[in-house]
C-alpha cells in the first residue's frame, strides 16, 4: 500500500510534532522550514526535509508540493508568512490544505481565502485543560455539536464494584456508555506487565474496577452530574 504523502510547513513545536508523528505512523513526510537548525533537527525522522522560504513559489514547486495528499501550514506568529504561503498553495491547487490559526483574526482571514480546514491547537488545549481542572475525573474530552461531548472518566469512587446494569447510564443519567478502558496484568517473556485493553459495548454484567476509565457520550451537564453524584 502506497503511504500517504504530507508536507508540513513550519517546524515550531506544533509543526515539528505533527511531522514526526505522521512519519511514525508510516506517512511519507516532507518537512519545510526556512530555519536550517530546525530542518537539521528533524531530517532523520522524516522522509524529506528542506530549508527554504515557503513564500517563494519557485522554491515550493522544486519540492513537488502539488503531489502531496495534504499540506499543513503550521507557521505560527508570522502572519504574513502564513497567509502568503497559504495563497501560494491555493494557486498551486493543492488537494488539501490544513492551516494553523493562532488568533480569531487569522482564522477569519483564512476562511475568507477559502481554506476549509483550520486548526487552533492552543484553543483546543485550553478547552481540555479547563475541563480537566473543573473535572479531575475526566481524562479526555472531545467537544461535539449541540453541547454534546465524548469524555473519558476515571471511575468515580461510589460506583467501584458496581455492575453496568446497576448504574442505568441511559435512563438515569442520559449517557451512552461507549467503552471501558481496563488495565490487565499479563506475562511477557517471563515478566509481569500491565497493559490496557478496550472493552467495546460493555455488557450489563461487567463489574467496574477502580482503575477503569469510562468512555461516554452525553451532554456536558449530564456528564458533570454523573461525576458529582458518584464522586
Amino acid at each position: 500500500m502506497t503511504p500517504n504523502k504530507f508536507a508540513v510547513i513550519g517546524l515550531g513545536h506544533f509543526g515539528f510534532s505533527v511531522a514526526k508523528n505522521l512519519a511514525e505512523r508510516g506517512a511519507e513526510v516532507l518537512a519545510i522550514d526556512k530555519d536550517m537548525e530546525r530542518v537539521e533537527l528533524i531530517k532523520d525522522d522524516v522522509a524529506y526535509a528542506a530549508a527554504l522560504d515557503a513564500t517563494d513559489i519557485k522554491a515550493l514547486t522544486t519540492q513537488n508540493i502539488a503531489e502531496m495528499d495534504a499540506v499543513m501550514v503550521a507557521i505560527g506568529e508570522n502572519i504574513e508568512g502564513l497567509l502568503l504561503t497559504t495563497v501560494l498553495l491555493l494557486e498551486l491547487k493543492i488537494k488539501r490544505i490544513i492551516a494553523r490559526a493562532v488568533s480569531k483574526q487569522q482564522r477569519l482571514i483564512l476562511e475568507k481565502l477559502g481554506v476549509k480546514e483550520i486548526l487552533s491547537p492552543e484553543d483546543e488545549v485550553g478547552i481540555l485543560v479547563a475541563e480537566r481542572l473543573l473535572n479531575p475525573n475526566m481524562t479526555a474530552f472531545l467537544p461535539l455539536p449541540d453541547n454534546y461531548h465524548i469524555v473519558e472518566i476515571q471511575v468515580p469512587k461510589r460506583i467501584i464494584k458496581k455492575s453496568i446494569g446497576e448504574l442505568e447510564f441511559e435512563s438515569k443519567y442520559q449517557l451512552e456508555l461507549i467503552a471501558i478502558r481496563r488495565k490487565y496484568e499479563e506475562f511477557s517473556s517471563g515478566r509481569k506487565t500491565v497493559v490496557e485493553h478496550l472493552i467495546r459495548r460493555p455488557g450489563k454484567d461487567i463489574i467496574l474496577d477502580a482503575s477503569d476509565a469510562l468512555v461516554v457520550l452525553g451532554m456536558t451537564e449530564d456528564t458533570d452530574r454523573f461525576v458529582e453524584v458518584n464522586a
